[in-house]
């Protein structure tokens, strides 16, 4: 990330010398203190001097086939440093569910990303695989497969639960096993083309092991979705197994380094003790046992929603970093015509692009860090046997803020990319792999539509219990709160009131819609979808009114800690630019539901336009703070030197087709056609 002082462009050493705060003060914040920054700094280092890790051409010059040789070249050289530096610093470890999230924030946060701008197919085994062996398995499959699993021994996971046919509808996956009792085994089948398990990261050419997720039936029974360890490729050929067809899904808008595979089976038969029997199990004889309700079958996915929230505000804050250097860098239009030239982030129209992505991402991070103690809090009761009446409020939030969160990280990113001009529109300015992994995350594990329903269903019954007078979930008190917007002088709070007051009149209308519908006799699921226009919105509302709320209280909460004025002071304003951003993005919804007047909805224009001055100054130094090293950025317009021009021309030198001044088609082709001779 450092650069000599000589070597940096003279206009973003003035803004770093100009800034008001010390991007290594808000850096220490950033990174929860001293030790854990200077601790991934000192990974960084060790990873980064090793050579065989570069790339000596940029990915995007690759076929298909060679980025995926590439990826797990230095994929296997990656995880076995890892591993290395991972001993050293915790010579005992043992496999967790924190321990799972951290080791998958290495690969996946700025480390990961440094070497892997689409990710790598190994990432799946460690996220998902390794995350539903754990939480799924009994103590007896945990101490056969998962030490065995951790170490890669002889297994490289994946986890396959998303269908040709089916996605986020789970119920209507058609893969199934059938118990033989005769023989005590499951025998697997995808009985049909749209059967056939697509999309799971690694499975197409990687993984030798995967958890399929199939509909159990025992002597002709059905007993709902349960997952199964299968073996899909033999451990030392690593050829498809019989009655296995594997193989790649092909390329992809974002995200080519995963391997994305489909997966048939016919007549696959498994070990009675490779169905994962945590909270179910069949018996010898086939008796079914359901277990304690457990997070659910389906906690893979809701650990996964949890999480994706930090891995877009990751994209997102990339490329803000990258918007904000270049728009320091580059110069044009001036705004006197007297003066030269200004850079581009004096304009108005430019800080108001890059700015407010800013702040999202920080507000992004504090709920995503709120959600994920949430999330854990819920699993340590459950494992003590209690914490079922939480449950549908994380899968509720999980789901709405997953939607929200990926949906407007997607549409931020473009907005970034898009306000460098052309040269953002190069693959050497990385927007296209950023925007691809972010936009990747709005559909999996959970679509984005389907999540919003599944929360507004929870939003209608919170709202039916209110009228009832029950005891609400934290999340959604406001749903109790008729009381009117009362506008004061504090306009953040008055925004985030309004939102609040938003949601429940969304929620409000929702439920008179379905209410309507059902008076005319229709079914319940007929009411939902004739309602669900007035349900997305209510989700959405939802999402909103939460993390504006969540960024008020995150931010009281974290001023009472040890924040340094200047952190303390920056921090306010992008969590009060959060809110006002997200009050004037939503005005056609604030406006239907609330009496604000055009005097008010003028002031609060005006304090959003003076946060963007105040912030100005102090972009550089906040973008610095996020600490991307260059090589996760991966960028010729966001380098920390700011020498864009410099490595552009550099990056088109590097391009295969520049290595010769004249390309053998000229002479196949280009020379016959223009002699007339084609």
């Amino acid at each position: 990330m450092s650069s000599s002082s000589s070597s940096v462009n003279v206009d973003l050493a003035r803004e770093r010398r100009g800034a008001s705060i010390d991007s290594e003060d808000f850096a220490r914040w950033w990174a929860g203190g001293s030790v854990n920054l200077e601790e991934r700094r000192s990974l960084e280092r060790y990873v980064f001097e090793d050579a065989d890790l570069e790339e000596a051409v940029h990915p995007s010059c690759l076929s298909y086939k060679e980025r995926y040789e590439q990826t797990i070249v230095r994929s296997t050289k990656f995880l076995a440093k890892l591993r290395q530096w991972h001993s050293s610093k915790q010579p005992q470890f043992s496999v967790s569910v924190d321990s799972l999230r951290e080791f998958r924030v290495l690969l996946s946060g700025q480390l990961g990303t440094a070497l892997f701008q689409q990710s790598f197919p190994l990432r799946l085994h460690f996220s998902m695989f390794l995350t539903t062996l754990l939480g799924q398995g009994t103590d007896e499959q945990l101490h056969k497969w998962l030490s065995r699993a951790w170490h890669m021994d002889g297994i490289i996971g994946t986890y396959a639960q998303t269908e040709l046919g089916h996605g986020t509808y789970i119920r209507g996956l058609e893969t199934r096993a059938d118990y033989d009792a005769e023989s005590e085994e499951f025998v697997l089948n995808t009985p049909s083309l749209s059967a056939y398990k697509w999309w799971p990261g690694g499975l197409g050419n990687t993984a030798n092991m995967t958890i399929v997720l199939a509909q159990l039936y025992v002597k002709g029974r059905h007993h709902g979705l349960q997952p199964f360890l299968v073996r899909i490729r033999d451990e030392e050929t690593h050829q498809p197994l019989p009655g296995i067809d594997v193989g790649d899904i092909g390329p992809k808008l974002g995200g080519n380094g995963v391997n994305n595979g489909f997966l048939g089976l016919r007549n696959v038969r498994i070990p009675r003790d490779q169905m994962l029997m945590k909270n179910a199990q069949v018996l010898p004889d086939g008796t079914f046992v359901q277990g304690r309700p457990p997070l659910l079958l389906y906690g893979t996915m809701v650990y996964v929603r949890v999480i994706t929230l930090r891995d877009v505000l990751h994209g997102l804050l990339q490329a803000a970093t990258i918007a904000t250097r270049y728009s320091v860098v580059r110069r044009q239009s001036p705004i006197d015509e007297s003066q030269p030239e200004v850079q581009i982030l004096d304009h108005i129209t430019q800080q108001v692009k890059i700015l407010p992505q800013i702040a999202r991402g920080v507000c992004y991070r504090l709920a995503a860090d709120w959600l994920w103690n949430f999330y854990a809090r819920v699993l340590e009761q459950l494992e003590a046997g209690a914490g079922q009446h939480s449950l549908p409020e994380l899968h509720a939030l999980s789901c709405c803020l997953k939607a929200v969160g990926t949906d407007e990280a997607s549409e931020g990113i473009d907005l970034l990319r898009k306000s460098c001009g052309g040269h953002g529109f190069l693959s050497s300015a990385n927007f296209d792999s950023i925007y691809g992994m972010a936009t990747a995350a709005y559909t999996y594990e959970g679509e984005y539509t389907v999540l919003l329903l599944q929360t507004a269903r929870f939003l209608v019954r919170q709202y039916t219990d209110s009228l009832k007078r029950k005891v609400l979930p934290v999340s959604v008190t406001y749903l109790r709160n008729t009381a009117r917007l009362s506008w004061g002088k504090n306009l953040a709070e008055n925004s985030a009131r309004a939102l609040e007051i938003s949601a429940l009149e969304q929620t409000r209308l929702a439920w008179q819609s379905q209410s309507m519908h059902r008076q005319r006799k229709l079914s319940e699921q007929q009411a939902n979808s004739l309602s669900g226009r007035q349900l997305t919105a209510a989700a959405i509302a939802h999402a909103h009114a939460f993390l504006t709320r969540n960024a008020l209280q995150d931010l009281e909460r974290l001023r009472r800690g040890s924040l340094s004025p200047q952190v303390s002071a920056v921090l306010g304003q992008l969590v009060e630019l959060f809110v006002l951003d997200t009050f004037l993005r939503q005005a056609g919804s604030v406006l239907r539901w609330n009496s604000v007047t055009g005097a008010q909805l003028r002031l609060v224009e005006r304090r959003f336009e003076q946060l963007l001055a105040e912030l100005r100054p102090n972009a550089v130094a906040l973008v610095d703070g996020f600490d991307f090293h260059d090589r996760t950025l991966g960028s010729t317009l966001g380098s920390y030197d700011g020498r864009v021009y410099e490595r552009l021309m550099a990056e088109a030198r590097r391009n295969p087709l520049n290595q010769e001044p004249v390309n053998a088609t000229f002479r196949s082709h280009l020379q016959p056609m223009m002699r007339g001779k084609l």
